[in-house]
């Protein structure tokens, strides 16, 4: 076992428990014969320290660390002196017995912190490390969230999630279509579906009332601020149904997400005929 615990997850109520943690090393200080090592993972940061007291070796070893090592460190959770009220873990430090190199790093081309030094073009070439950074990982939580919200929403309300097919035959609609060749029909292409339009019109009229799916959609257009070659949506049809019906529905979808990830509660919302609008 790596780790008996994450890096977010300890707390004062853990004094005086014997742990293992992974993860990368976000930074660390040299105070006198103390090395504070801060430890990250998905979950959290958490300090460590090495005692050179203690344990001159292993001090030796800590001080070796640099920015981004993935490490396996075992010690004991100990209540810390001066508190980081800025982390949920601010109270507790681990007092490291062991240490193991798991990957050593070279020093990252930019930091891995919210307020990065690296421009877009260095964060796209080593994506892997811009998805470390908390802000970039919050985002990631957020969709992950409002993604299993919306299918227990939707579930409970009894629809059905159908996955469509991505290789279909072109359909006209407003956009280009991507287009795949077919390599057993020379000379034939597939089209990327713009929306699973034609799909879920036949899963109505084959009478599965109530669909939904989180569709990926592949549009050959001029890029716009909310759109790309390549986006995904919340798509749903629902048959028996009146303009009422799917209103009410969806804006009690909209209040379930804002309650649930915000927790806001929104109100009624007004409505307008597109007329006035």
């Amino acid at each position: 076992m790596y780790r008996t615990s994450t890096c977010g997850e300890l707390r004062l109520s853990d004094a005086g428990k014997e742990v293992t943690l992974a993860g990368w090393v976000q930074r660390s200080r040299k105070m006198g014969g103390m090395t504070f090592v801060d430890l990250r993972d998905r979950y959290g940061i958490t300090q460590l320290v090495f005692n050179e007291a203690d344990d001159a070796t292993l001090c030796g070893d800590a001080n070796k660390l640099g920015r981004e090592y993935c490490i396996q460190v075992n010690g004991i959770v100990s209540e810390r002196q001066s508190k980081n009220s800025k982390i949920p873990t601010g109270d507790i430090e681990i007092i490291a017995k062991g240490l193991k190199v798991l990957s050593p790093s070279l020093t990252p081309p930019f930091t891995i912190e919210d307020n990065t030094d690296g421009g877009d073009d260095l964060r796209m070439k080593y994506r892997y490390l811009d998805l470390r950074r908390e802000a970039v990982r919050k985002n990631l939580e957020l969709r992950h969230r409002m993604t299993i919200l919306i299918r227990n929403f939707l579930d409970s309300q009894k629809f059905m999630e159908v996955e469509t097919p991505i290789l279909i035959g072109s359909t006209p609609e407003g956009a280009r279509d991507f287009v795949v060749p077919s390599r057993m029909n020379p000379g034939q292409f597939y089209a990327l579906p713009q929306s699973p339009q034609t799909l879920k019109q036949l899963l109505m009229v084959a009478g599965f009332d109530r669909y939904f799916q989180i569709a990926k959609c592949f549009r050959d257009e001029d890029l716009r601020a909310d759109r790309q070659p390549e986006f995904t949506q919340i798509d749903c049809e629902m048959s028996f149904v009146d303009q009422d019906d799917v209103i009410n529905l969806f804006e009690e979808m909209a209040r379930h997400l804002f309650r649930e990830i915000r927790g806001v509660e929104l109100p009624k919302l007004e409505q307008m005929t597109w007329h006035e609008a």
